[in-house]
């Protein structure tokens, strides 16, 4: 694995700063002796959600995804020598309501800051967080860097169009720029709207007596986790080699919803089978091909290796689900 030290203390800029992604990456950077600055949309009195515990270690910045003078002002008034875009809408359904939202959000907004970058600061080396909802019905599964990409919502369009600007900056424009194709990752960090943390939150609850179910769609469909921490060290390595690529970042192997309860539950000593009920209006449309990454390239190149296995990943969701909701029950007696 070819780094590159740095010679002095570096500086990163991290777009999604208050997201499970943008927490980890910070704790792990900050871990390494970065200075780091947190892209936020809000006032910086908020609350800086899963990056609030770090509050005092970071440096803070104005961006907005949809505000592309914003994001032109941070990258020339930083000039980073590191940038890590991983800010975007994240749940996927919302992408049909708002497909052109969505677009400029993602799309827009790598754009922006790749023009930025050359504009106002080329040494700058990039990683942006692309999706493998790129390849959507694929013609293979596990997929790899090179499978075609056959993308089938709104959001998945819009990450590819994020994917192809930097390959096409990388090559035209000569950029140091890093597309991540970031398979499903999760944490006790991950909203309770996604399917991991309903059933991991749900079944700590259901084991402290505070609901009896959790109501789950297909149980059957198959998802490619990782722990997002293993997914930032990635990120991270990507930007510390000699020359600039793309890379798959998964763990390779396919789980289906039904397995993630099984585990989770089992957890806490409790049969999923008693506590699930399925609701057929929350299902999707059935996945032409499975999206299970082939993570290869990174493991070659990168050296990168998964920390947390799938037991381990939902076994730690499902403590830190437990230890949150005992205190909150704990505090509101």
């Amino acid at each position: 694995m070819a780094t590159q030290p740095h010679p002095t203390q570096p500086r990163a800029l991290v777009t999604g700063i208050t997201g499970q992604d943008g927490s980890f990456l910070a704790e792990l950077l900050l871990g390494k002796g970065y200075e780091v600055t947190g892209m936020i949309h809000r006032p910086a009195t908020e609350r800086l959600g899963s990056a609030e515990h770090l509050r005092d270690r970071l440096a803070l910045i104005h961006g907005d995804l949809l505000d592309p003078e914003s994001l032109a002002r941070a990258v020339a008034q930083l000039t980073p020598d590191e940038l890590y875009h991983l800010a975007s809408p994240s749940f996927v359904p919302e992408s049909w309501q708002q497909p052109a939202r969505t677009l400029a959000a993602i799309a827009g907004s790598t754009a922006t800051l790749l023009e930025a970058t050359r504009d106002h600061s080329p040494s700058t080396r990039v990683f942006v967080a692309a999706s493998g909802a790129v390849f959507g019905a694929a013609p293979e599964s596990p997929q790899h860097e090179d499978t075609p990409c056959r993308p089938q919502t709104p959001y998945a369009t819009a990450k590819l169009a994020a994917h192809q600007l930097v390959a096409q900056m990388r090559d035209h424009d000569g950029l140091f720029a890093c597309s991540g194709i970031l398979y499903n990752h999760e944490s006790e960090r991950r909203p309770e709207s996604f399917v991991s943390r309903k059933i991991t939150r749900g079944a700590a609850a259901i084991k402290l007596g505070l609901t009896d179910e959790v109501v789950l769609g297909d149980l059957d469909a198959v998802r490619d986790w990782s722990f997002a921490g293993d997914i930032m060290e990635g990120a991270w390595l990507t930007l510390q080699q000699q020359r600039p690529a793309d890379y798959i970042l998964a763990s390779g192997i396919p789980h289906t919803v039904r397995e993630l309860a099984i585990v989770a539950f089992g957890r806490l000593g409790l049969n999923a089978e008693e506590h699930v009920r399925v609701d057929a209006s929350l299902q999707r449309e059935p996945e032409a091909t499975a999206q299970v990454g082939d993570a290869s390239r990174a493991r070659g190149q990168l050296g990168w290796r998964p920390t947390l296995g799938f037991e381990q990943l939902v076994h730690r969701m499902v403590d830190a689900d437990l230890r949150d909701l005992e205190q909150r029950s704990i505090a509101s007696a």
